[in-house]
């Protein structure tokens, strides 16, 4: 580790930052209904949708009928996405000329579009075609984030009512979100990665000459429009196979900066918004003191990892001096390799600038439980903020019974109803995944698509399971999910992941937004001091660091005892 990549890390954490204040005022203001700057313009736009579609932006939701919305849109898109993969080969916009995608691997696709997840069991350059990618991939890395930040605002409406009967309207909000705030980021952030060296073009590929003097045939695309968005969206579905470590994807150091940053920003920009909506800037604040503390951590521990180096290169000769660059980019280094690592697997966007199969047995830990605890620091586009307000909803509960209260937080009584809720919620991620992991470790179907065996090949498997359930998409890539037992069992966890686990926080928003708001008292407990912040921690680590111990021991922390003594498998 160096002064330098310190720097280059605090540098990029600070434009997130003061790039998330003025932007928490705007989607809080957009989320309100508020006029903005951009309301002359897109405003027509807004309300010529509404007209379409016969929405009445005036007439809000119940939490039921919200949920059903919901779910709806998400049916819709994965019956159109899924059928324009498996039409693929007679659609235009197909220079490569495709054919028709898999069933079981378009099913997963699918799946992992709709759910904001983007794990690709694929190469995009050498399966999808241009009108794929486009009206396809690129569709839903938009409507997908906004289906999530609406989800979101959702629950915050709840925490900011009282005694209401409805959270919004799902239609307004999706609308709202793609229209005002991530197409306007997105077409300015595809200018910026254009002007870093990322392709936009229909061509489908060119021809070059090698210094050997042979042919070799590059793929090319419209990618710039796709790859600010499925980082700015928190999706990471790359336009290539080696997603942000490609060099049309990510071609210097410039262009990596830009999309961490992006990947970022909004996560970070919501958690604010939260405490504005609610009325107390604080409440937001403590909140992300939390989320930046969990998130500094594991950079750290990731940047201290891949520093120290791998002993078992350096006894093959290899030299130390820049840490373990196996699976790395030169033009990134270890400093904005892990910044991203720990970015893309603290919010759900799945992208990585190196091969997490690659990382030191400690390092790869990192993303590892980052993943397993629901990539909520900061976590995905409104995924993150919902997710972190489930623990602290426990974390209140926690407290009131350390006091002997009925636990309250931002003036609603949380009871035994939202508290059932939070925990069914929360349970599903370890279901899911562990259930899953423990049954393709017992079927050779399961094993056969391992790389490697012994501690690393349980790593690739749970890494798998717990970035599908996350809704991340990022892998250690060790693992051929191209199967029929992976395809069909990651679209399974997929769903659980996003709406076995926001259904039932709709239903706690449904629940709370009911409830009369009581003002403060002598008895109430602070949510918005280092306590609360101390708290919260204290819950992600009892929920989620203990629950998955013994995994975590059994995969990565072996396999560090193992590289420590010189062995591998």
């Amino acid at each position: 580790m160096t002064l330098v990549g310190w720097l280059q890390i605090a540098i990029v954490l600070a434009l997130v930052l003061a790039a998330a204040v003025p932007l928490s005022a705007f989607i809080d203001k957009v989320m309100s209904g508020k006029r903005t700057r951009l309301s002359p313009l897109l405003l027509p736009v807004e309300r010529g949708f509404y007209r379409l579609a016969g929405v009445d932006e005036a007439r809000e939701q119940s939490a039921y009928h919200y949920t059903i919305a919901m779910i709806a849109f998400s049916i819709v898109g994965f019956l159109s996405l899924y059928a324009l993969q498996r039409l693929q080969g007679v659609l235009p916009l197909n220079p490569q000329g495709f054919s028709a995608v898999d069933p079981a691997l378009a099913f997963n696709t699918s799946t992992s579009f709709i759910t904001n997840t983007n794990w690709q069991n694929y190469g995009g350059e050498t399966t999808m075609s241009h009108l794929v990618q486009m009206l396809g991939l690129t569709v839903h890395n938009f409507v997908s984030a906004a289906t999530g930040l609406a989800m979101a605002y959702a629950l915050v409406r709840a925490f900011a009512r009282s005694s209401a009967t409805t959270v919004g309207n799902f239609w307004v909000d999706l609308t709202r979100c793609t229209l005002y705030v991530l197409l306007p980021i997105s077409i300015i952030g595809a200018f910026a990665l254009l002007f870093a060296g990322v392709p936009q073009t229909l061509a489908g590929s060119v021809d070059a000459t090698t210094l050997e003097g042979a042919k070799q045939t590059i793929s090319l695309g419209p990618v710039a429009s796709q790859e600010i968005i499925k980082e700015l969206g928190t999706n990471g579905g790359g336009f290539f196979n080696a997603n942000s470590a490609h060099p049309f994807e990510n071609p210097n150091a410039w262009s990596d900066i830009v999309e961490t940053w992006a990947l970022l920003v909004i996560p970070v920009a919501s958690v604010l918004a939260f405490g504005r909506a609610v009325g107390d800037l604080r409440q937001g604040r403590a909140i992300l003191i939390a989320m930046a503390i969990l998130l500094v951590a594991g950079i750290a521990v990731l940047y201290w990892a891949e520093a120290a180096g791998n002993p078992l290169l350096t006894a093959l000769g290899v030299d130390p001096s820049q840490g373990n660059m196996e699976g790395k980019e030169v033009r990134f280094g270890q400093s904005l390799t892990a910044l991203f690592a720990a970015g893309t697997t603290g919010t759900s966007t799945g992208a990585v600038n190196a091969m997490h199969d690659s990382l030191t047995p400690l390092g790869g830990l990192v993303p590892m439980f980052n993943l397993l605890a629901g990539c909520i620091w900061p976590g995905g586009v409104g995924a993150g903020l919902y997710g972190f307000l489930v623990v602290a909803i426990l974390a209140v509960f926690i407290a009131g019974l350390m006091v002997g209260r009925t636990p309250e937080y931002l003036g609603k009584k949380i009871e035994a109803r939202e508290v059932k809720l939070a925990m069914f919620a929360v349970l599903i991620y370890p279901l899911a995944v562990l259930g899953f992991s423990a049954a393709s470790v017992l079927l050779q179907t399961g094993l056969d698509s391992l790389g490697n065996s012994g501690p690393h090949g349980l790593s690739e498997i749970i890494y798998a399971y717990a970035s599908q359930n996350a809704n991340n998409g990022s892998a250690f890539a060790g693992l051929n999910g191209n199967t029929l037992w992976y395809n069909t069992t990651g679209g399974i966890v997929m769903l659980l992941g996003r709406f076995a686990y926001v259904v039932p926080v709709l239903a706690i928003a449904g629940s709370l937004a009911g409830k009369k708001k009581a003002p403060p008292s002598a008895g109430t407990f602070p949510t918005t001091g280092p306590l609360f912040v101390g708290l919260l921690i204290g819950v992600v680590v009892i929920l989620y660091l203990l629950q998955y111990f013994p995994a975590l021991a059994l995969g990565p922390v072996v396999e560090h005892y193992l590289m420590l003594a010189g062995k591998t498998f």
